[in-house]
């Protein structure tokens, strides 16, 4: 591109990206925000806030505020901690921020944001493609028109407003194959390497997904030569091989980290049946994923077309990326063999947006006789998919539901292309073409306002997500952040931690800037998952996956885990934990304080191992847990433990509103189920511990209440669903346990129930020896410890993972995994300096590996000169 056509494209690209967001700008003036109410809020915009806030006070890789505490650089790459648009946008928000123009310390700014941002990434994806369109010799024109057939498109504005990370692999795209053309057509492999690292830097499963491409992309290209002097296949496996491998060295520092992140995270597998193939949604007039547009119909049937090699590449490619959509076998691959997601049609819309501007600039070369033929088998195909999909046609426009207007429009959009093509072939004028051109623009805009108004705002819950909706109960009102404030003032420390969250927000207390016991992401630490759904069967009031929150309102864990206060609504406070007394109160919450505490750091002689406590009860391990500690490695020592008895062998089961035979409960009435009466119950009991496997015969999701306490569970079909159906349920002890559930038929079994009296807590509080004196900074941790008494092991309550570093008077030491899920190791006598610090894992290899991949792109770069 020359300046004056670079200039124009810039301002044409502007103007249309405008136009594409017009509905939620009168949206936002009107404060609702260009946002999902579920992912958008629960973690976009405060992963966001989350990052800026730690970057700016230069902290760039672990938090105590990240759930329980975690490195946040690799398990929040796959969002934002390494992404260069997000890199670029803060560095600005910063500026801005300096100058007080802006407030990013609220989650509502990141959410107001998005609107913005989303306008100048669409201005730059348009420019991008046209100049990636423009380099294959297509016209400005025609080049422009495919570039807004690929941005302006249902996946785009889909992305954007429920994940908006994915929307940047749009700007990557085109890049990846401008650089794959200059490297085929003239040896170049500068672009396909910056496109290639910054890919990786951004997003690992975008990476993937492209690397797919990318494959078949140089697949086809070998199978199919679109210029005379391209260089030699040999020699561009060659430039190939040596452009991954610089890629992947430059993009190490981010993309290593985050790759370890992925797979320290865990997710049930999918082990549902995936077909081959299935009509998921119709693509021709109403899909959430991708629209196939009316002139990329007419130009696949214009035969004549096919004569050119580039048209015929795009045709193909874009056929096999649509038989991809089709099959949700092809789905769950691009998923990384998970359950079936459709999030790679963007590769679609691009191959589309190809074909779309090769065939504009060729149209003029068809004969009238192939216009026809092309528009009637277009007109036999929309036929015929209408009756298909049974639509209603008699229904006038304002039935939108029945997208009766959409089919108005196809039809109306066809006829006009038809005219248009046949006028621009028999007479050779191209205004005809500007016309055509500039329909396809304008009802590529009016599409995708109109899919912002119908599709994403009223049916797809952006209507809910307003300035009112933000400051209200369920997700950030002032009267709990005014009740969150008198608990910070009252902690004695900064690590204590605060049990709260508003209702399914696992990420509160990122939003109300407190540590708290919740967090929700696609990447967690998967030992403490497996804290949660394994070892201590600790549940959170909602099955669900990527998430964990609340410590099931149980004292123990409260007390290890440095969790001195308990948080809700004031209906729910009957389930306070043990030990818990009132603290403060406002209209509609309360706060309660726990009167038993442990020192953040724990020291003591007791060991025991996972393979001893393997057989032993949640309320066992917890017990393990306060009278010593609990390794992973075998002790070789005897298990010192008074196991808890099991008093449900004594206790009398009777259904209710239900019938209960051989582990088959049927619930008949609305609310039925069984009630456990223990044969007789311990004065000094405080709690039961209620233990259970629980599963809907029919695989339906049902909610559970065990006396006052509710949770639900998952669909079977759900791939949000745990496959973890053992529960511990902790409840105040009464006379009897009533296990409460819906109309339905379970499976009901492995029933326990202990008695909990609290002996071995209040023998820990009253037994613990001052926390020894540390500071914490950042991503370190230094503590000073005189062991006169020979304590054997140190224990902190902050996750293992990889990553931390050890070093006890000057020497690295091994960190051990304690306590389930937590940091331990052993002690010297005497003096004991401890240093603790945090970097992601592999951070200076990968760090070293950037930057001899640099070195080696500049190298190359020099040569070219």
């Amino acid at each position: 591109m020359n300046k004056r056509a670079l200039w124009l494209c810039t301002v044409g690209s502007l103007l249309v990206s405008v136009a594409t967001h017009f509905f939620f700008y009168q949206q936002w003036l009107d404060k609702y925000w260009m946002i999902g109410p579920n992912d958008g809020l629960s973690q976009i915009v405060t992963f966001k806030k989350f990052i800026y806030e730690n970057y700016r006070s230069g902290n760039f890789f672990y938090a105590w505020n990240f759930g329980l505490g975690g490195g946040f650089y690799s398990q929040l790459a796959y969002y934002f901690s390494t992404s260069p648009v997000f890199l670029v946008s803060i560095v600005i928000i910063f500026i801005m921020d300096s100058l007080q123009w802006v407030d990013p310390s609220n989650v509502e700014f990141w959410a107001q944001s998005n609107l913005f941002i989303s306008i100048i990434r669409l201005s730059i994806i348009l420019i991008i493609t046209s100049y990636t369109f423009r380099y294959m010799k297509i016209n400005a024109l025609p080049a422009f028109t495919g570039a807004v057939v690929y941005g302006c498109s249902v996946m785009y504005m889909r992305h954007v407003v429920y994940w908006e990370f994915f929307a940047d692999a749009f700007i990557w795209l085109p890049f990846i194959v401008l650089g794959l053309e200059k490297l085929i057509r003239e040896g170049k492999q500068g672009w396909l390497i910056f496109a290639m690292s910054t890919m990786l830097i951004s997003n690992f499963y975008f990476a993937y997904i492209q690397f797919v491409f990318l494959i078949l992309y140089v697949l086809g290209r070998w199978g199919m030569k679109l210029t005379y002097n391209e260089l030699p296949i040999i020699k561009q496996v060659k430039l190939l091989i040596s452009s991954g491998l610089i890629s992947f060295s430059i993009s190490a520092v981010a993309f290593i980290p985050a790759v370890y992140g992925f797979f320290n995270n865990y997710r049930p597998s999918y082990d549902k049946q995936v077909p081959l193939f299935d009509l998921v949604d119709n693509i021709l007039f109403a899909s959430p994923y991708i629209v196939l547009p009316v002139v990329f119909i007419l130009l696949i049937f214009t035969f004549p077309l096919y004569r050119n090699r580039l048209f015929r590449f795009f045709a193909l490619f874009s056929f096999v990326l649509l038989m991809f959509h089709l099959s949700p076998l092809a789905a769950s691959a691009f998923n990384g063999f998970s359950a079936p997601q459709y999030r790679f049609e963007y590769l679609l819309t691009f191959t589309i947006g190809g074909c779309v501007a090769i065939g504009l600039q060729q149209i003029k070369r068809i004969a009238i006789q192939f216009i026809y033929l092309a528009s009637f088998i277009c007109l036999l195909i929309y036929l015929l998919w209408i009756n298909y999909f049974d639509f209603d046609i008699k229904i006038p426009i304002r039935a939108a539901s029945e997208f009766s207007w959409v089919i108005i429009m196809v039809f109306t959009l066809l006829f006009l292309f038809f005219i248009l093509m046949l006028l621009y072939v028999y007479f050779q004028k191209k205004v005809f073409l500007v016309v055509i051109q500039a329909i396809i623009i304008i009802w590529s805009v009016v599409s995708i306002n109109i899919l912002a108004k119908h599709g994403l705002t009223d049916n797809g819950g952006l209507e809910k997500v307003t300035h009112h909706y933000l400051r209200s109960d369920h997700y950030n009102s002032a009267e709990q952040r005014d009740l969150l404030e008198m608990v910070k003032r009252d902690q004695s420390e900064s690590l204590t931690r605060i049990d709260w969250m508003a209702p399914t927000r696992n990420n509160t207390p990122i939003v109300q800037d407190f540590n708290g016991t919740s967090l929700y992401s696609s990447i967690i630490n998967k030992t403490l998952l497996w804290f949660y759904w394994r070892d201590l069967k600790i549940d959170t009031g909602r099955e669900t996956v990527s998430r964990y929150g609340t410590l099931g309102n149980r004292a123990n864990l409260h007390t290890l885990l440095h969790t001195p206060y308990w948080m809700r609504e004031k209906s729910q406070e009957v389930n306070a934990p043990y030990g818990f007394t009132k603290f403060a109160e406002s209209k509609q919450y309360i706060v309660y304080k726990n009167h038993f505490s442990l020192p953040f750091i724990r020291t003591g002689k007791a060991v025991y191992s996972e393979d001893q406590l393997q057989s032993a009860s949640a309320l066992d391990r917890e017990h393990a847990m306060l009278s010593g500690v609990v390794f992973e490695e075998a002790t070789g020592q005897k298990l010192n433990l008074v196991k808890e008895k099991d008093i449900m062998k004594q206790a009398t089961i009777k259904a209710v509103g239900a019938t209960y035979r051989k582990g088959h409960l049927k619930v008949i009435d609305d609310s039925g189920g069984i009630d456990i009466t223990p044969s007789s119950v311990q004065k000094t009991t405080k709690d039961f511990y209620v233990g259970f496997s629980i599963k809907n015969v029919h695989g339906d999701r049902f909610a559970l209440k065990v006396n006052d306490y509710r949770t639900t569970r998952k669909a079977a079909h759900s791939i949000y669903k745990t496959n973890i159906n053992d529960l511990v349920i902790r409840v105040p002890a009464r006379d009897l346990v009533s296990i409460r559930l819906p109309k339905g038929e379970y499976v009901l079994g492995n029933l326990s129930l202990y008695e909990e009296d609290y002996k071995e807590l209040k023998q820990a509080v009253q037994s613990a020896p001052p926390s020894p004196s540390f500071t914490w900074n950042k991503n370190k941790l230094i503590i000073n410890y005189n062991n006169q008494k020979k304590e054997k092991w140190m224990t902190l309550p902050i996750p293992y993972e990889k990553g931390w570093k050890l070093w006890i008077n000057g020497k690295e030491q091994p960190i051990e995994q304690a306590n389930y899920a937590f940091i331990g190791f052993k002690l010297h006598n005497g003096e004991n300096h401890i240093k603790m610090v945090y970097y992601p894992p592999f951070f200076f290899p990968s760090l070293a590996l950037s930057i001899i991949g640099l070195l080696t792109w500049a190298i190359c770069l020099a040569k070219r000169q």
